[in-house]
C-alpha cells in the first residue's frame, strides 16, 4: 500500500520525534494527544529541533517550513480517520496501549495499518485487541528519533507480508535502516541493551564500582559513547525497569531479575534526566553522580 498520511498517537519525546521525521519525509501527519499543553510543547520542540537541523545544513529553511506545515495537532482520535498508517507512541504500559488501540479502531478505515512504537511489549497481544491483526505490527524507533538511524520492525503472529513491506517502504523513505525482529519480549535492541544497564545497576548495588567508575570504564574500556548509567538516565529509569519486568515475566529466567537499586530509584521518583535526578543529579550546571 502506498502510504501518504500518518497518524501519531502521543506527543511526548518519541511521538514528537516520529512526527518530525515523518513530516520531513513528505507525509501528512496528524499528531494526537489528550493534552493541549502536550501538543503545544511538542510542536515547539519539533520546530526547535528543525531549526537546529537548518543551522547544521542538514535541511533547508524551505524543508523546515514545508515539514511544519504538514503536521496537524488533534485532541480527538477521530482525526486519525484519514490516516493510512497509525503509530501508537504512548507510555510503555500494556494496559494504556490496549485502551488506546481499542479506542482508535472504530475510527479507522479498513485499509489503515496500525503499529506500535513499543520497545518491549508483545505485538501479538496488542494486535489481538484490534479487528485487523494481519495489519498490525511493531514500528520501534530509537531515541532521539531524528538522529538515530535504526527502526525495528516486529511482526506479530498474524502480520501479513503486505503490511511488513508497506512499513519497510516507509522506513526506507525516512532514510533509516530497518532491523526485522521476531515477536519475543524486548525484541533485539532492548533484549541486549537493557540487561546490560541492569547489570551496571547490580555492579553499583554490590559496590564493585561507583557511578563515575562504571560509566568511565565502559566509555573508555569498551568505547561506548555513553556509560550505561548515564544512558539509563537518558532513557528513563522507569522505562528501563518496565522493560526488565517484561523480560523477567515473559521469559521466566532469573537472569532478567530487575536490580533492587533500580527499583529503589524508580520508587523514589528519581527517573533520570526528565525528573532532574537519577544516577546523576542534573539540577546544577554539571551532572553530579548520586553514588
Amino acid at each position: 500500500m502506498d502510504i501518504k498520511t500518518v497518524g501519531v498517537i502521543g506527543a511526548g519525546q518519541m511521538g514528537n520525534g516520529i512526527a518530525h521525521v515523518m513530516a520531513l519525509a513528505g507525509y501528512d501527519v496528524t499528531l494526537n494527544d489528550l493534552s493541549q499543553d502536550a501538543l503545544t510543547a511538542a510542536l515547539a520542540k519539533i520546530e526547535k529541533n528543525m531549526v537546529r537541523q537548518v543551522s547544521r545544513n542538514l535541511i533547508t529553511e524551505a524543508d523546515m517550513q514545508a515539514g511544519l506545515a504538514r503536521i496537524s495537532p488533534a485532541l480527538d482520535v477521530a482525526a486519525l480517520g484519514t490516516a493510512d498508517l497509525v503509530i501508537e507512541s504512548a507510555t510503555e504500559n500494556e494496559d494504556i496501549k490496549n485502551k488506546i488501540i481499542e479506542g482508535i479502531v472504530p475510527h479507522l478505515p479498513e485499509h489503515t495499518i496500525i503499529t506500535s512504537n513499543t520497545s518491549s511489549i508483545s505485538i501479538t497481544r496488542l494486535a489481538a485487541r484490534t479487528d485487523r491483526p494481519e495489519k498490525f505490527m511493531g514500528f520501534h524507533f530509537m531515541n532521539p528519533v531524528p538522529l538515530m538511524q535504526l527502526v525495528e520492525l516486529i511482526r506479530g503472529i498474524a502480520t501479513d507480508d503486505e503490511t511488513y513491506q508497506s512499513c519497510l517502504a516507509v522506513v526506507e523513505k525516512l532514510g533509516k535502516t530497518a532491523a526485522s525482529a521476531e515477536d519475543f519480549p524486548a525484541f533485539i535492541v532492548n533484549r541486549i541493551l537493557i540487561p546490560m544497564i541492569n547489570e551496571a545497576c547490580y555492579t553499583l548495588y554490590e559496590g564493585v564500582g561507583n557511578v563515575a567508575s562504571i560509566d568511565n570504564a565502559m566509555k573508555l574500556g569498551a568505547n561506548h559513547p555513553m556509560g550505561p548509567l548515564e544512558l539509563a538516565d537518558f532513557i528513563g529509569l522507569d522505562t528501563c525497569l518496565a522493560i526488565m519486568n517484561v523480560l523477567h515475566d515473559g521469559l521466566a529466567d532469573t537472569k532478567y531479575r530487575p536490580c533492587p537499586l533500580l527499583t529503589k530509584y524508580v520508587a523514589a521518583g528519581w527517573l533520570g534526566r526528565k525528573t532532574g535526578r537519577g544516577f546523576y543529579d542534573y539540577r546544577g550546571d554539571v551532572p553530579v553522580p548520586t553514588r
